[in-house]
C-alpha cells in the first residue's frame, strides 16, 4: 500500500498515476474538514495533454489506525516533520519514507522524528500545477532521482514507479543532486521576489546572477560536493532560459501571501556557509533582503 501525504501537485501526481497502474493508493488527508471536501469531489483528477481522468483513490485522516509501511511525503519542507510527527505511531517496523521536499534540512528532521523509518530522498524535475482543489495538470514529464545516503541498496518498489510510469533513477549520491538543485533555486528564486519578476527576466540581472553562482560553487566544494559545482552558472542560465514565462514557486509563494520555504533554500545555505565559516557576502546580503521582504509582507522567515 502507498500511503501519499500531500494532495497538492506532486502528490496527486504520483497518486493518480500509481492508481492508474492498479497499485492499492491511501491519501492521508490533514483532518476531517479537507476529508469531507475530498469525498465531495469525489477523488483526484488527473489532467494529461488536456484530457482529464478520475480516480476515486480512498482517503483518510492521521489518525486512521491502518499500520504505514510505505509513505511518499509531498507536504512543504516546513510541514515535513511535523506530519511524520503525527504519523509515528502508525509507521510499520521497517517503514519507508519517500521524501519529495524542496531543499535540504527537512529530511534530517523527518529522520530524527521518524527513527524507526528508513528515509529515501527524491529530487523531481516533473512539471505539474493544480488547476483546482483535487485537480493537478501534468504539465511537464521530467525526471526523479531517488537515493539513501544511509543504504545504496535500491529498494524493491522501485518496479511500482516503472510500472506507473514514473521516469526514475536510483543515485548512488542523492545529496550531490539535492545540492545542485538547492544551488539552482537559490540562484534564481530570491532574485524572482526581490526584483518581482518572470525568471526570464532575470537576464537583465545577469551580472547578480553570475556572482551568486561563483559563491554557491565556492560552497558546494567547501561542503563536498564538487560534481554539484560543475558549471553550475551555465545551468542557471539554461533554466533561466527555458522556464523564462514562468514565475518561480517562491515567487508564487509571496504574490499569494504564502510562507516560503526559504529556510530549507538559501537559509540552508548561509547555514551551511558560516558552520565551514565561510564568507559568502552576496548570498548573505540576498538573505538579509529577502528576509526583509518577507517581514515587510508580514510572512514568516523560517
Amino acid at each position: 500500500m502507498w500511503h501519499i501525504l500531500g494532495a497538492g501537485s506532486l502528490g496527486t501526481l504520483w497518486a493518480t498515476r500509481l492508481a492508474r497502474a492498479g497499485l492499492p493508493v491511501a491519501l492521508i488527508l490533514r483532518d476531517s474538514a479537507r476529508l469531507n471536501s475530498y469525498q465531495q469531489a469525489g477523488g483526484l483528477t488527473l489532467i494529461e495533454q488536456g484530457q482529464p481522468q478520475h480516480y476515486p483513490i480512498p482517503a483518510q485522516t492521521p489518525d486512521h489506525r491502518q499500520p504505514i509501511q510505505r509513505l511518499l511525503l509531498a507536504c512543504k519542507a516546513y510541514d515535513a516533520a511535523n506530519a511524520v510527527s503525527q504519523l509515528a505511531s502508525r509507521l510499520a517496523p521497517g517503514a519507508e519514507i519517500l521524501l519529495l521536499q524542496n531543499g535540504l534540512g527537512s529530511q534530517d528532521e523527518v529522520a530524527r522524528a521518524a527513527p524507526q523509518a528508513r528515509c529515501i530522498f527524491a529530487s523531481s524535475t516533473e512539471g505539474a500545477f493544480r488547476q483546482a482543489d483535487f485537480q493537478v495538470v501534468f504539465a511537464g514529464h521530467g525526471h526523479t532521482w531517488l537515493g539513501d545516503p544511509q543504504d545504496l541498496q535500491p529498494p524493491s518498489w522501485l518496479a511500482d514507479l516503472q510500472h506507473a510510469g514514473i521516469v526514475h533513477d536510483w543515485s548512488q549520491d542523492i545529496l550531490s543532486r539535492l545540492w545542485r538543485k538547492l544551488a539552482l533555486n537559490c540562484a534564481i528564486n530570491p532574485l524572482t521576489v526581490l526584483h518581482d519578476c518572470r525568471n526570464g527576466e532575470l537576464q537583465a540581472h545577469s551580472a547578480q546572477v553570475a556572482c551568486l553562482c561563483s559563491e554557491l560553487s565556492e560552497l558546494l566544494h567547501t561542503c563536498g560536493h564538487s560534481a554539484a559545482a560543475e558549471n553550475l552558472h551555465e545551468d542557471v542560465q539554461r533554466v533561466i532560459q527555458a522556464t523564462a514565462a514562468n514565475y518561480s514557486s517562491m515567487h508564487q509563494d509571496v504574490r499569494q501571501g504564502r510562507r516560503t520555504e526559504i529556510a530549507y533554500l538559501l537559509g540552508y545555505a548561509c547555514d551551511a556557509a558560516q558552520r565551514h565559516q565561510l564568507v559568502l557576502p552576496h548570498l548573505q546580503a540576498l538573505h538579509s533582503q529577502l528576509l526583509a521582504h518577507l517581514a515587510a509582507r508580514g510572512l514568516p522567515s523560517h
